[in-house]
């Protein structure tokens, strides 16, 4: 297989406000960046805060493959949301603008895409659907000790995404919003044992999302890796030639 061209969209490079979580993204980004290139791939990430529209749409017209990265909560506006809410923080209006139209435009091009956490709340969004604002259970799903991410199971998945998606596996997660109403074209992939949306797949188009962190440190090399292989068979089918495995 050629290598293929990734690029990992994410809000910015740094963030004065909150070093903090700027450091715990900054790993998760180092831990996707090096998975693709690991499996043999090249990978460009982007920060979106500060591009046009017409910026995000060349990004994706150049790439063979997109991943949505996590971060702040989705604004609000966005789909019908309070701007007041439970556990509201900073939003980042541009680059959900941004991001929702590289979503929109991968869609319609047929660009394989992979939705990460706040990436699989920003495709529900883009395709018009809403979100909870703040789960009832939070703890369940974020902690608010030193190690912000909790263990996650499935309660029920679709069974041709078993493996794809880690079936047997705990995973690793830091939300504390979630899937309301489904967007338009997309179906449920994954629930978690307390009833959470934790995967969803775009009928038409080459489109997954997880709820989780796959490139968590713990998981990236078995979780993210297969995210990948998928995302290079979806680019594979699409370009007509029969999928092979990628290396690793």
């Amino acid at each position: 297989m050629a290598p293929l061209n990734f690029s990992v969209l994410h809000i910015r490079e740094s963030r004065p406000h909150n070093p903090q979580f700027q450091l715990e993204l900054d790993e998760l980004n180092e831990n996707t960046i090096g998975q693709i290139i690991d499996a043999g791939h090249n990978a460009s990430l982007v920060p979106c805060n500060d591009l046009s529209v017409e910026q995000m749409l060349q990004i994706v017209d150049a790439s063979d493959a997109v991943i949505i990265m996590g971060g702040e909560d989705v604004e609000p506006s966005l789909y019908g949301g309070t701007s007041s809410y439970t556990g509201g923080g900073s939003h980042e209006v541009a680059s959900d603008r941004n991001q929702i139209a590289a979503i929109q435009h991968a869609i319609t091009t047929k660009t394989p895409l992979l939705g990460i956490c706040r990436g699989l709340q920003l495709l529900n969004v883009a395709l018009g659907g809403s979100l909870i604002q703040h789960l009832e259970n939070a703890d369940a799903h974020r902690s608010t000790g030193s190690d912000p991410f909790v263990d996650t199971r499935f309660d029920s998945i679709i069974p041709e995404l078993a493996e794809a998606l880690s079936a047997n596996d705990s995973h690793k997660c830091t939300h504390h919003q979630a899937i309301l109403e489904l967007g338009h074209g997309l179906q449920i992939a994954a629930m978690s044992t307390d009833d959470i949306i934790e995967a969803v797949i775009h009928e038409t188009a080459p489109v997954t999302a997880v709820q989780w962190h796959p490139e968590h440190p713990q998981t990236a090399a078995t979780q993210l890796r297969v995210l990948i292989e998928r995302l290079a068979t979806q680019c594979e089918n699409l370009s007509g030639v029969a999928p092979e495995l990628v290396n690793g």
